[in-house]
């Protein structure tokens, strides 16, 4: 199967295309419990892979547990280029509540549980989840929880940290900490409170790493963008990852799909050609919320 054609960018200090795969989707409804079709699971998974993604998102609270157990079952041992980047700082209750997960015992317990269901040796990347507000990013110092991982990354169980869900003053507290490198955030076309963020991290060539891309658990409804999709021959998603992609050369892509043929469509993003007028018509549906 021949790769896809999308350019590189350095997440850590390994070079990964553009547009990876998001794990998420891929555990029960809600991200709880296992998915309804293992079988299937496994199958997006080696697809992916085959289809030269090397950058996987996951996490050991999708589940919790699943996705990296299915990530394992299904790719283990590991292509040499694949980039496995998880996250910590939250716990799963049993009614699927997403609930902080920050101390000492926790994030270290997390680290080992992720190594473990991986069955790796090291990770990667970790991410630190700030859950001052579960949903959105929230003020609030992330100096003790990201120090107890950087104390990790000394003692050879994490290479590199980034940060997700957080504000540019905490990205600018982690970096005096450590070096951060990645910052996974809420944005897509709509969603553009990280613009100025973004543009401060390319210029550092930190990677970017968008989730939501087409809004998430409500996915944003706009007649612009289902009218160049449909001009273009594309779908919504290819065009909104499309307009990612194209937005700054440091944007990671991580679209998450439990179905192969969502997968190739997702992929097959990476192909589109946005000209500059359209572009310029999609900037624009974002323009009426620029000032919240």
């Amino acid at each position: 199967m021949p790769s896809m054609s999308t350019s590189t960018y350095t997440l850590g200090d390994r070079s990964v295309n553009r547009m990876g795969y998001g794990a998420m989707q891929l555990a029960g409804p809600h991200v709880f419990g296992p998915p309804k079709d293992r079988d299937a699971a496994l199958a997006v998974l080696r697809a992916a892979a085959e289809s030269g993604v090397n950058h996987i998102d996951t996490s050991d609270f999708y589940g919790p547990h699943i996705t990296n157990q299915l990530i394992r079952e299904a790719l283990h041992p590991y292509p040499k280029d694949l980039v496995i980047v998880t996250k910590v700082g939250a716990l799963r209750g049993p009614d699927a509540s997403w609930n902080p997960a920050l101390s000492r015992e926790q994030l270290t317990q997390a680290v080992h549980d992720n190594l473990r269901n991986l069955g790796l040796d090291v990770l990667e990347v970790v991410n630190f989840r700030a859950m001052f507000d579960v949903g959105s990013p929230a003020e609030g110092s992330i100096e003790a929880p990201l120090t107890v991982l950087a104390e990790l990354q000394a003692q050879g169980l994490i290479r590199h940290i980034g940060l997700s869900n957080v504000t540019a003053t905490q990205v600018a507290e982690g970096r005096r900490i450590c070096r951060i490198a990645c910052v996974q955030n809420l944005y897509n076309l709509v969603h553009r409170a990280d613009d100025a963020l973004i543009d401060d991290l390319a210029r550092d060539g930190t990677a970017y790493v968008p989730f939501f891309p087409l809004g998430g658990f409500s996915p944003l409804q706009s007649s612009a963008l289902s009218d160049v999709a449909a001009r273009l021959g594309a779908t919504p998603m290819q065009v909104a990852l499309a307009w990612l992609l194209r937005r700054s050369s440091n944007i990671l892509l991580i679209p998450g799909t439990s179905s192969v043929a969502h997968l190739r469509q997702n992929l097959a993003a990476a192909e589109l050609q946005l000209t500059d007028e359209v572009m310029a018509e999609l900037d624009a549906i974002a323009a009426p919320s620029a000032s919240h």
